[in-house]
């Protein structure tokens, strides 16, 4: 004889499908444990042929660790720098 397993797990509806699951539930005088349960087992063979998000997106490319080389040495930068131009108005000196 098999033993139930009698586990607690929270599971997040949006709220019109509870409210749906809910309506079934009184309907067939049934839990909504029971109505989710029944769900279940008559979806999971079209649920297990959905690709999954790794099929999707395929598999991730191996991840190549290479060797860190230090950071070139600082070359001198060369700055142009300019006298403002004379100014074409007489000085008020």
């Amino acid at each position: 004889m098999a033993t139930t397993d009698h586990r607690k797990q929270s599971l997040y509806f949006p709220e019109d499908m509870l409210e749906e699951i809910q309506r079934e539930a009184n309907r067939q005088d049934r839990s909504l444990s029971w109505i989710v349960q029944q769900a279940w087992k008559v979806a999971r063979a079209d649920i297990r042929r959905m690709p999954s998000v790794n099929d999707v997106l395929g598999p991730l490319p191996p991840r190549q660790v290479a060797a860190v080389a230090p950071p070139p040495a600082a070359a001198p930068v060369a700055v142009a720098v300019s006298a403002p131009a004379p100014s074409d108005e007489p000085s008020k000196t």
